[in-house]
């Protein structure tokens, strides 16, 4: 497989499933600007998935389709990481979630705008901008949550007991990514690291939360190996373009 193509994968990956995750929850957020909100942030993430996969169907010696990249695949095949297929336990575990994933996002992003790929740049350059309002978000609902009542503050510790372990995939990069690094293509995820982890500690500080003393890591999504959850989404997902080939976005 090319390494490009496999990369852009893994990029558009990570935004359609927890895009999914998002829309599955419109119409059932806890207020009315809360859940317009949050399906308005999986839009966001789709329109990054159509551009990933527009390039990637572009490069395919297969003669794909932005859909075909989309919902075509096996589930070894798609390349996100554990932590946005994680499910909507409740509004806590939605938000740790999110915010987790939105302050990697915006650090890559960030480092991608310098990507020598003029396409992942002028991505990276659009899409930066989504997720700087994502991050905003994300972490303002960490805070409230966490430094509220003690109801949602416990829930909010049990969030991030619980979705913590899966941020440390995020920050280890693989042979894919290390590959486009060295092209000047990638991102720099050692780089990125000190950063996230003291965003990460200083939004759990004013939240009054505190990250897990937990040394376990889960990985493997980024190497096609996912919990037992991606089977669901991917029902989900592919049902229509299997059950109707050849639909289109």
């Amino acid at each position: 497989m090319d390494p490009l193509y496999k990369y852009l994968c893994m990029l558009g990956d990570n935004s359609m499933i927890l895009g999914h995750r998002l829309s599955e929850l419109c119409g059932h957020g806890p207020s009315l600007e809360t859940d317009i909100a949050l399906t308005n942030i999986s839009l966001d993430l789709f329109g990054q998935v159509r551009n990933y996969f527009q390039y990637a169907a572009s490069i395919s010696s297969d003669d794909l389709s932005e859909d075909d990249v989309a919902f075509l695949r096996y589930e070894r095949q798609y390349y996100n990481a554990l932590l946005v297929e994680q499910p909507n336990t409740d509004f806590a575990h939605v938000i740790v979630r999110q915010f987790f994933f939105d302050a990697y996002h915006y650090l890559l992003l960030e480092n991608l705008k310098n990507s020598s790929d003029e396409n992942i740049a002028n991505i990276a350059h659009k899409s930066s901008k989504e997720v700087s309002y994502h991050h905003r978000f994300s972490s303002t609902w960490v805070k409230r949550l966490g430094d509220g009542t003690e109801e949602s503050h416990n829930k909010m510790q049990i969030a991030v007991d619980n979705l913590f372990p899966y941020t440390h995939e995020l920050l280890s990069p693989n042979d894919i990514e290390l590959q486009m690094l060295e092209q000047g293509i990638g991102a720099d995820i050692s780089i990125l690291k000190e950063r996230y982890i003291a965003d990460i500690k200083q939004v759990l500080r004013e939240a009054t939360l505190s990250i897990p003393d937990n040394p376990y890591a889960y990985s493997g999504g980024k190497e096609g190996i996912h919990t037992e959850h991606m089977g669901f989404i991917l029902s989900d997902l592919q049902y229509m373009q299997r059950a109707y080939p050849n639909m289109q976005w």
